[in-house]
């Protein structure tokens, strides 16, 4: 094996210089934390998938080594204080030079559990290539920079979220183009947290789930499944993690209706278009707010995902409401995130929804699906 001096206290880096034989076009480094560890991720990409590994420092030095031997010919690393770079000749010999990195200043590990680097602008993913969130260099299109960032907004969200979890089932409720379904399977559960998962996607639309079929086969992710379907007509019964993104007013409350049937264990919803609630507001009894359209929307909103997110409680749900990406960005910025944790029913929680629907005069649908049938 290539005899190469690696330096201690690795940040980031880059292979390059693809060996006409290696399969591999690029490789980039970054030091991450996983669960407390720190490791050396090297995600190696071919032309249309990336392969990540963890390594330690030991695992590193021997993995580079067989890198430049017989993949690459290319090496940059870079530490606190020097910039390294590494070039085999034509002639197999290898040449080494540092310089001192006047440019990093202060710079901290990136930390899995507080900000999510999975997805960098730069790392070439094929599935949001073929979506259109990427171009074939890795660059974000400017038109889905908002989309890339809810994406890696979604990851961190779930990644602090699960833990010791093996095998997951899962069902993407109005997925649509399916982003985010996409990266959650392969670049994060299945690569990364080594998680056997098998996903389900369903949405109305015929023409999305056909291209969103035709990508998973294309890159063989054999338990990335999509079909057309109604939410609330939707059956199953041992399913882990419902997500429900931006599905439609009380398409959501059908979504959480079937989790809470089937006593799912984690709930990832961002509510979207909120009318129920809205077109029964008295006119009459709210005429403050009622004459400012964009006052009203809010004001019914908040109430929706505020019974939502009780109902859940009464069921057994640690539940959270949580800012899913900034405003900027987009005004559906609210996620309900739920996890089950008991199977106790809250009683005063239903004399509080009661007690709120009752004072509004109104009907909610996920409240007609479930408290209103309980004693």
């Amino acid at each position: 094996m290539m005899d190469i001096n690696i330096p201690n206290n690795i940040i980031k880096g880059i292979i390059s210089g693809k060996k006409k034989e290696s399969k591999y076009v690029k490789g980039v480094i970054k030091r991450i934390d996983i669960n407390g560890k720190e490791v050396l991720q090297v995600t190696l990409y071919t032309e249309k998938q990336a392969f990540h590994h963890n390594l330690d420092d030991s695992e590193f030095k021997a993995f580079i080594a067989d890198m430049l031997e017989n993949n690459f010919n290319n090496l940059e690393l870079t530490t606190s204080e020097y910039n390294y770079s590494y070039r085999i000749t034509s002639k197999g010999k290898l040449l080494s030079n540092r310089k001192l990195n006047k440019e990093f200043v202060n710079v901290e590990i990136e930390h899995n559990r507080k900000k999510n680097y999975l997805i960098e602008e730069g790392m070439i993913v094929p599935p949001l290539v073929d979506l259109g969130v990427m171009t074939d260099s890795g660059k974000v299109v400017k038109a889905s920079y908002d989309k890339f960032k809810q994406i890696n907004r979604f990851l961190e969200i779930i990644n602090d979220s699960i833990s010791g979890e093996e095998e997951l089932k899962i069902i993407d409720f109005g997925c649509g183009k399916s982003y985010l379904t996409f990266i959650l399977y392969y670049y994060y559960l299945v690569n990364i947290r080594k998680i056997k998962c098998n996903i389900i996607g369903l949405d109305l639309k015929e023409d999305v789930i056909d291209n969103c079929n035709e990508i998973a086969k294309k890159y063989n992710y054999n338990n990335l499944t999509f079909y057309k379907g109604d939410i609330a007509k939707y059956k199953d019964s041992s399913v882990d993690m419902i997500i429900t993104l931006h599905a439609c007013d009380t398409a959501t409350d059908y979504a959480l209706y079937h989790a809470i049937n089937m006593k799912c264990k984690y709930i990832f919803s961002v509510p979207c278009c909120q009318h129920e609630i809205n077109n029964q507001l008295s006119s009459d009894k709210f005429h403050l707010f009622n004459k400012f359209g964009i006052l009203k929307d809010r004001f019914s909103a908040i109430v929706t995902d505020s019974i939502r997110a009780n109902i859940l409680q009464y069921y057994g749900y640690k539940t959270q409401i949580m800012e899913f990406i900034d405003f900027a960005h987009t005004p559906k910025n609210l996620l309900i995130r739920a996890q089950l944790t008991n199977n106790k029913y809250n009683k005063k929680i239903k004399e509080e929804v009661d007690a709120l629907l009752k004072e509004l005069d109104v009907k909610q649908t996920l409240y007609e699906l479930t408290l209103k049938n309980e004693d």
